[in-house]
């Protein structure tokens, strides 16, 4: 995982407790879980308003004089 061994992942979480204490952790591990929830939702939904322009069928504009 990334080229980390146990030995690095223990010094690793060892620096965050003491940087943010124990008791932010849940906070700080549950706004990471919600972010992830949130990113994976708008990616699986469709957009809300599709604003891209398109042709109308039969329309394509090539080879078509502009008559009045």
């Amino acid at each position: 995982m990334f080229g980390l061994g146990a030995t690095e992942l223990l010094i690793i979480l060892v620096i965050v407790v003491i940087l943010f204490g124990a008791s932010r952790l849940p906070e700080i591990g549950r706004g990471i879980g919600e972010a992830i929830r949130n990113f994976k939702k708008s990616t699986s939904e469709p957009p809300e308003i599709d604003v891209t322009p398109g042709k109308k069928s039969g329309e394509s504009g090539e080879g078509k004089e502009n008559r009045p």
